[in-house]
């Protein structure tokens, strides 16, 4: 059984047989397969009008649990993205009415980012779809492989960080 990867990586070893393409094998599937889950998520995402980056937001808040509040700085942790680009994304969703901004009640200062009902029914709804789809992408695989897998993944996760 041989796949696109084997082929490239054949190609390869003709060209350059000095070279040790071991890693290709891992690394060129894993490219592909994320390629093919963003295109899954974002038709996931899609079918409740969100894009990832809103769902991503969403999501952070709605695993705070009540009151699924937040702070931009805890959202920026959450979403790795920077806190320019968190004052965007929830400008745009609180537009939305999927959050709001209130006064934290500890410190009058400090901004919390809270979901909305609208907010946890959107994120609820599209998190749905996504696990429907991700089971299906995996439908094949026994529990004990999809455990195994995720082990190597977490090592190599872990190893690459």
């Amino acid at each position: 059984m041989s796949d696109e990867v084997d082929r490239v990586v054949d190609a390869w070893r003709r060209v350059r047989p000095d070279l040790g393409l071991d890693p290709l094998h891992i690394w060129s599937r894993l490219d592909r397969l994320s390629g093919i889950l963003e295109g899954r998520r974002k038709l996931a995402f899609a079918e409740h009008q969100l894009e990832s980056w809103e769902f991503d937001v969403l999501a952070a808040l709605r695993r705070a649990g009540e009151p699924y509040r937040l702070s931009p700085g805890q959202l920026v942790v959450e979403t790795h993205v920077t806190s320019g680009t968190m004052t965007n994304r929830v400008d745009r969703l609180v537009a939305r009415g999927a959050v709001t901004r209130e006064n934290d009640p500890s410190d009058g200062r400090a901004v919390r980012v809270r979901l909305t009902g609208e907010g946890l029914a959107l994120v609820d709804a599209a998190f749905e779809s996504l696990i429907a789809m991700e089971e299906e992408l995996l439908a094949q695989w026994t529990h004990a492989d999809r455990v195994r897998l995720a082990d190597y993944l977490r090592v190599l996760l872990e190893s690459s960080a």
